[in-house]
Order: structure tokens, then C-alpha cells, then sequence
């Protein structure tokens, strides 16, 4: 078995009823911070491995969603205190990549990632998408659409 596959069975393991403590924290012991609540649709995988992914409770992954080392999908109003922050949640629709390194980052309601995006390496993204672009910089401006992809 492959690491990126140990790193995605140990994700998805942190959903079972009985296993799913042991499995969250080996996933974490390997570098990788996905919480039980984070929702994951099928096909999703962590590309090379998990190591250095850190995922807020309150994100959402959809199908077929690639995520490589380094990323990171959270607040961007940690200097608040939780209860006074307006985070509401992070969705990463199907189909989206997220390069190694590149942050997804939210401040306020719900951010989605729409579905097929594609966020470059070491972006820092800051609002929401549409479907099938390319994002990248920091912050991340839309630099394109993606190549190959189609909405089916």
C-alpha cells in the first residue's frame, strides 16, 4: 500500500463509529490534521501522502478532490476568538485540486471552492470561486480556466 493511500483510508476511517478516534490520531501522528466532523466525498485523495495538511472542522470536501502536502483549509480571522468570528465553513465542490502548499482561507460566511478549480502552489485564497478556474498568487486572483477540465 502506498503512504497517499494509508493517508486517505486513515481519513476516511476517521468517520467509523468505533475506529475512528485511533484513525484520526494516526493520521495525525503522520502529519496530517483532518478532524472526524470534515465531511469527504468519495474518491478524494491526498496526493504523495498527507504530510502538513491541516483542515478546519467545519469544511466540506467533495468527490474526486485531490489535496496535496502543505495545504491548509481554515480561519482567517485567527486572531479572534472563536466565538466572535463570522467563519462559517469551508466547501471544496467536486473535482477541485489543491496544489501543495496553497491555503484556502476564510473570514466570513461559508467560502466554496467551486467545483473543478484549481488553486496553484503556495496561493493564499481569500474568496470564493466558480467552476473550473485557476487560482493562484497570494492573495489568489482567477488566472485562468483549467485546461482539459469539463463539467459533465
Amino acid at each position: 500500500m502506498a503512504a497517499r493511500d494509508l493517508y486517505t483510508r486513515l481519513a476516511y476511517a476517521g468517520r467509523h463509529p468505533l475506529w475512528g478516534r485511533l484513525a484520526y490520531g494516526l493520521l495525525k501522528l503522520l502529519g496530517a490534521e483532518i478532524p472526524r466532523s470534515v465531511e469527504i466525498g468519495p474518491g478524494f485523495t491526498l496526493v504523495h501522502g498527507g504530510f502538513g495538511v491541516v483542515i478546519h472542522p467545519r469544511a466540506r470536501i467533495g468527490r474526486d478532490v485531490k489535496i496535496y502536502p502543505g495545504v491548509t483549509l481554515g480561519r482567517a480571522d485567527i486572531h479572534l476568538p472563536i466565538e466572535q468570528s463570522a467563519f462559517e465553513g469551508i466547501e471544496l465542490g467536486d473535482e477541485v485540486i489543491l496544489s501543495p502548499g496553497s491555503k484556502v482561507l476564510c473570514k466570513q460566511g461559508v467560502l466554496q471552492v467551486g467545483r473543478g478549480t484549481m488553486v496553484g502552489a503556495n496561493a493564499v485564497l481569500l474568496e470564493s470561486t466558480g467552476e473550473g478556474e485557476v487560482w493562484a498568487g497570494v492573495p489568489a486572483k482567477r488566472v485562468g480556466r483549467r485546461e482539459g477540465w469539463r463539467k459533465t
